[in-house]
């Protein structure tokens, strides 16, 4: 089976480029499953009703959120009717579903969101004991073949330990919230896909997908300002994987284009 995991698509400049863009990395690829990070798509915080609904038109397959999941108060409302939007895991009381199983080919892929403790707000309850969880439930009560997990952290080491806690477990440990594509893409020791952040879809000369000019009048005068989504030519941060038959990668690579 072969994964096109999307990273975090920020405001409508992302969407724009992954309506452009995604059909054709589907089909050029030969891509069975795509997983994108949904979380800033709706101006650049939260999901809403419309662009859950036209991801999954144009062949997502299954969307992943975080910590600004329910930032847009209308998906609060509307999330239970969605099966193949998925929040993270281990804030128990948000609405929404815990997991989701995707089948193609005979191939069931069990799909994981989960959230980080350290410097994020709201932070995650413990997700190494929610991955012990669902992996188990996966396996046990879905016999799932393979199994994804998008972890949404600030801290790059809690990426990684969980990617190494989980080594050979599971299929794929992929990083999102940070927005910028790192290049440590690699298959760890016992077979499982691993990448500290997927990286962005977004305004190429931004901060983070952000206006440049309001992200600098913070850091500069450490005044509040309201954040706005950049505006101008975007691109897409994307990883594929393949999983083989025993639920783990034979390889993976970073994709970055331009639209």
């Amino acid at each position: 089976m072969r994964i096109c995991f999307v990273g975090d698509v920020v405001s409508n400049p992302g969407l724009r480029v992954v309506k452009r863009l995604l059909p054709e990395i589907k089909r050029n690829y030969n891509v069975d499953v795509i997983i994108l990070n949904g979380e800033n798509s709706c101006y650049g915080l939260g999901i809403s009703s419309r662009i859950a609904d036209e991801l999954l038109a144009i062949g997502v397959d299954v969307i992943t959120l975080g910590n600004h999941s329910f930032s847009n108060k209308d998906f609060q409302r509307s999330c239970v009717k969605y099966d193949q939007v998925i929040r993270p895991a281990n804030i128990e009381c948000w609405p929404g579903n815990d997991y989701y199983v995707v089948e193609k080919n005979g191939f069931k892929l069990g799909v994981i969101n989960l959230l980080g403790q350290v410097d994020i707000s709201p932070a995650g309850d413990n997700p190494f004991k929610k991955a012990d969880e669902l992996v188990h439930k996966l396996k046990s009560e879905h016999k799932v073949n393979g199994i994804f997990l998008d972890m949404h952290c600030e801290a790059t080491s809690e990426k990684q330990a969980i990617g190494f806690y989980l080594d050979g477990k599971v299929s794929a440990v992929c990083g999102t919230h940070t927005h910028v594509q790192t290049a440590d893409d690699r298959i760890l020791p016992n077979g499982t896909a691993f990448i500290t952040d997927v990286g962005m879809c977004g305004v190429a000369d931004s901060i983070i997908g952000m206006d440049i000019d309001t992200s600098l009048r913070r850091f500069v005068s450490k005044l509040p300002a309201k954040f706005e989504p950049a505006e101008g030519e975007a691109f897409l941060n994307a990883v594929l994987i393949d999983i083989n038959d025993n639920g783990l990668c034979s390889s993976i690579r970073r994709l970055f284009e331009y639209e």
